[in-house]
């Protein structure tokens, strides 16, 4: 799939995900209850604001140490990440989830990943060294905050993984703010801010309506007909 300019990124970097997620309903290129993650997955920082990259994806344990062939080298991790452009967003799939118990997730990590073009990561495992974490801006959304990385390590990396219902492939482009995390496909992305205003603009006539002086019942079923019919 061919990727969007820095300037395309950024714009769809500052809409929420709610405005992305309506935009899409209207390409009618999935079911309206696929392209997220249930809120099991949460926003650790959400006063960081909203993160947009391109999905490195890699499966991390925790509960019991490395042994035989479950284990993948740090250097081919690096290679994995360094196969996708920037900005990346590192979506690790924790097979101990639902019962996480090390994190992958804390100061030293988000610097590497940091130094590496990655401007977050989204796991359904957890995160730790929080502070270090936000004073550096690495974002983060997660299922859990821990206190240990345990016997942490990656068992495979750059497959398809499934996190809190979504699925994502390396190369995906991510975003996620305060409300969760959301795929968007490759093939409209493009023309999603476009379908946003389409939207909004829509919306901006019933909302006016609702907050105008002259508000009457028989005006918002006119409103109501117009929009969804009936």
């Amino acid at each position: 799939m061919p990727n969007l300019s820095a300037e395309q990124l950024e714009e769809l970097r500052q809409i929420p995900t709610c405005s992305v997620a309506n935009a899409i309903e209207t390409f009618d290129v999935m079911p309206r209850t696929e392209g997220f993650m249930l809120p099991a997955v949460k926003s650790i920082f959400p006063e960081m604001g909203h993160m947009i990259g391109y999905a490195v994806t890699g499966v991390i344990t925790a509960d019991l140490p490395p042994s035989g062939n479950m284990n993948v080298s740090r250097l081919d991790w690096v290679d994995a990440i360094l196969s996708v452009p920037e900005p990346r967003v590192l979506v690790l799939k924790d097979i101990d989830y639902p019962n996480v118990i090390g994190s992958f997730w804390g100061e030293v990590q988000a610097n590497i990943h940091g130094a590496l073009g990655c401007v977050g990561t989204v796991t359904d495992g957890g995160v730790r060294d929080l502070d270090e974490m936000r004073e550096l801006g690495f974002n983060a959304f997660a299922t859990d905050v821990l206190v240990s990385h345990a016997y942490v390590h990656l068992i495979d990396v750059g497959v398809p993984v499934t996190i809190g219902g979504l699925d994502v492939n390396m190369g995906d482009i991510i975003l996620g703010d305060q409300h969760g995390v959301m795929s968007i496909p490759h093939d409209i992305a493009a023309d999603v801010p476009a379908a946003v205003k389409r939207v909004e603009d829509r919306e901006r006539e019933m909302i006016s309506l609702c907050q105008a002086e002259d508000f009457t019942v028989d005006k918002l079923k006119d409103q109501l007909r117009k929009m969804y019919g009936g």
